[in-house]
């Protein structure tokens, strides 16, 4: 049979807050985020790896807030004066350390939602006493800021993530499929989303569904491609 041709379908994300599981690698970080109200300072800032859940919780944020959801890395090209005057989340805050003119934004606005008593929640993959900042009031004003850390992901969360995975992609995948990855794949969210997006594309390509043999030579492929960025 030839292969057939493989189209860039959209995912349709599940991001509402019956979709985010709760495990204890991630309890005490959903307890803190829906505890907003009495942050210190209004201010809290989300860590953990690529994959983890950061950016789930922070929509669930800020559906509970009203608030805002904005791309550090896109500070200057909108309205810091309306925006501070809402609940904001800045995503992926430790990829502009090091751009003076970002940092410089971000701490202008930091000041205003402080101002305006807006609640702001910043999140990055690294903790902050990583992150390479160059301006000194700004550095001030994160490590005065209470931190919550999503951890490596448990059993339960695994299989819960990887079945959402292929549920978000609309994939009715066979628990044995499910068992045999967890059993073999590195424990982590950035493997996860690695290995539903090859299996997806791989099964698209034969038109045959999702089977332990096609998982094996995708896990064979993962092992021994370490050069790859899985990221």
């Amino acid at each position: 049979m030839p292969d057939q041709l493989v189209f860039d379908l959209p995912i349709k994300t599940a991001f509402g807050r019956e979709d985010f599981f709760v495990t204890s690698s991630n309890a005490t970080a959903v307890k803190i985020i829906e505890n907003w109200e009495n942050w210190p300072l209004s201010k809290l800032i989300l860590t953990g790896p690529s994959g983890s859940g950061k950016s789930h919780l922070s929509n669930i944020w800020a559906e509970m807030t009203s608030g805002i959801r904005i791309e550090a890395k896109y500070l200057m090209e909108i309205d810091l004066q309306s925006v501070s005057q809402s609940a904001l989340c800045l995503e992926g805050f430790d990829l502009i350390a090091g751009n003076q003119e970002l940092e410089a934004h971000a701490f202008h606005l930091h000041n205003l939602a402080q101002e305006n008593g807006s609640p702001l929640l910043i999140t990055g993959t690294r903790n902050p006493s990583s992150w390479s900042l160059l301006l000194p009031d700004l550095l001030s004003r994160i490590q005065g800021a209470s931190v919550a850390q999503l951890q490596p992901p448990d059993d339960i969360l695994l299989n819960a993530v990887l079945i959402k995975q292929f549920n978000d992609r609309q994939i009715a995948i066979d628990p044995k499929v499910i068992t045999y990855l967890l059993q073999r794949m590195e424990r982590s969210f950035a493997s996860i989303s690695y290995l539903v997006n090859e299996l997806d594309k791989n099964a698209l390509k034969v038109g045959k569904p999702i089977s332990i043999k096609l998982a094996r030579n995708i896990l064979d492929t993962y092992f021994k491609d370490a050069s790859l960025d899985y990221v």
